[in-house]
């Protein structure tokens, strides 16, 4: 497994807040779900991504766009976005005018479906979901607060079947619509990072390289094993020398570092997402005892193994109980 994929692996959606917008000017949208990372499409008409903490992005018919980052921003028909928009989404199932009012009936269209028009010359398509974990971290911060992949006429057959899905409310729905979102932000990531204007991570970048690519896949695919940059060099076929010169000119930092960086975002997350002892998941990661892990754990994350636990999982049962408040 590439890197890319082994970190857009734990970039999973679950319990997407999916919504179609049929609008017609002047019109804006406000989206303050306050989740990390939200996907844009215009599936016709032209818009404004509009950061608030960052310029404003054009979007044509047929772009993509990614919004990172948890802070609420708009979406609109100009760059200068209307005093009111025509409703706020707070989360799944709630929206709101712009004086936290409940939207009126005449604005909702139907499943998933908002605006003020229903011939409207815009569609505008959103989902967004949460995203937590330090593997997750490992490739959310490398991206621009915001990043869009220009239509460029080729068929796509995965948002013509998320464009069709959405307005469908079936069982198993959500989760038909949550792997559909995975896909889009493959595809968009996949895609942006090839794009000139794009400015990929090293370790994206290095993955085409025989020598830092190769010894990337294995630190991704085998954390346990007793990686020195010896034994990375002998699997890469290269002296010791060329193997550490290639990956830290390549990947931005030494072989060593990353393979640690690697090891403490898995056994953060196996931390926060499993019941697993510190003993086990230190062993899954690379580390001989849990002391081992608890003394890198602690040097770079600032916290031990224990205390990050207890925090993630006090947070994740904290969300539920206001998510199950909310219902």
């Amino acid at each position: 497994m590439d890197a890319l994929a082994s970190l857009l692996y734990e970039v999973r959606s679950d319990g997407a807040l999916f919504s179609r917008n049929l609008v017609a000017p002047p019109w804006s949208v406000r989206f303050a779900d306050r989740t990390p990372l939200t996907l844009i499409t215009m599936l016709r008409g032209t818009g404004w991504v509009v950061p608030g903490d960052a310029a404003p992005v054009a979007l044509g018919g047929g772009d993509v766009a990614i919004v990172v980052g948890s802070e609420p921003f708009s979406v609109a028909d100009c760059a200068d976005v209307p005093t009111a928009p025509l409703y706020v989404l707070h989360g799944p199932d709630h929206c709101t005018t712009a004086d936290g009012e409940e939207i009126s009936d005449e604005l909702v269209l139907g499943v998933r479906t908002c605006g003020n028009s229903l011939d409207g010359p815009t569609v505008l398509l959103t989902g967004s979901y949460q995203v937590g974990g330090r593997v997750s971290e490992r490739l959310l911060s490398t991206l621009p607060r915001v990043l869009v992949v220009r239509h460029d006429g080729r068929p796509s057959p995965i948002l013509d079947l998320t464009a069709l899905e959405i307005s469908r409310d079936d069982p198993g729905q959500q989760a038909v619509l949550d792997r559909l979102l995975d896909l889009l932000l493959l595809a968009t990531l996949r895609e942006w990072f090839t794009r000139p204007e794009a400015d990929p991570p090293g370790w994206y970048r290095a993955l085409g390289d025989p020598v830092a690519g190769k010894a990337l896949r294995l630190i991704h695919d085998e954390p346990a094993r007793p990686w020195t940059v010896t034994t990375l060099a002998e699997e890469a076929g290269v002296s010791r020398a060329t193997l550490a010169r290639r990956f830290s000119d390549l990947v931005g930092e030494p072989p060593m570092a990353y393979v640690t960086g690697w090891r403490l975002a898995r056994a953060a997350d196996l931390l926060a997402r499993t019941e697993a002892t510190a003993e086990s998941i230190a062993r899954q990661v690379g580390y001989r005892s849990a002391f081992g892990l608890s003394v890198a754990f602690k040097r770079v994350y600032g916290t031990r193994p224990s205390l990050h636990r207890a925090a993630a999982q006090g947070t994740s049962s904290e969300s539920r109980a206001g998510a199950g408040a909310d219902g």
